[in-house]
């Protein structure tokens, strides 16, 4: 097999920009790539045509939605970021291993287990203490506008991936660098006097 690097380069950051955007939200990354599968804007590896189908687009269309909406529901967003690590991680497994069209088989699932699984888990780990924070600091109140800021980060993110894969690691570092300055954040206290 002949390896164009340039390619496996430009196709493992679309992967990891794919992937940080499911650790904000799980179909809507994936949704992002079928469409953009469909439309012949982005080549995928043998055995993933599967995602631009319409059966596929659809199903993540709806899941896609119900996700969105489930976390502007108090208590059910922490509830769902329990849920959501290990399909972030496989989905971010999935849609790096799904772009990643130069490499040989064990070296694009090698290559998206550890980058793309790693990304997504990552992610999503930030995100959780993000929301765990908020809702600890706003008695839930403020994760409306976290789920807010993480759909609209996650849906960037997996279009940026796709038009412009170095600007989206980019975004996603910048992203993760916020996400981490806010979890670590004390809330002030008032001193006794």
């Amino acid at each position: 097999m002949d390896i164009s690097w340039s390619e496996a380069i430009l196709s493992l950051g679309i992967g990891v920009g794919l992937a940080a955007a499911t650790g904000m939200r799980v179909f809507v990354p994936l949704l992002v790539l079928g469409v953009s599968a469909r439309m012949e804007w982005l080549p995928l590896s043998d055995g993933f045509h599967w995602l631009s189908s319409w059966p596929a687009i659809v199903a993540f269309a709806i899941a896609a939605i119900f996700e969105v909406g489930a976390y502007y529901i108090p208590l059910v967003d922490n509830f769902l970021d329990l849920l959501a690590g290990p399909l972030a991680v496989l989905a971010g497994v999935v849609a790096t291993a799904a772009v990643i069209t130069d490499l040989p088989p064990f070296i694009r699932w090698s290559v998206a287990i550890v980058a793309g699984g790693g990304t997504a888990g990552i992610v999503q780990t930030v995100m959780s203490v993000v929301r765990l924070k908020s809702t600890a600091l706003t008695a839930g109140f403020g994760n409306f506008l976290v789920a807010t800021v993480e759909l609209i980060a996650s849906l960037t993110a997996a279009i940026l991936a796709i038009l412009a894969p170095a600007i989206a690691i980019l975004a996603v570092l910048a992203i993760l660098a916020v996400g981490v300055t806010f979890s670590k954040r004390r809330p002030r206290t008032r001193a006794v006097t």
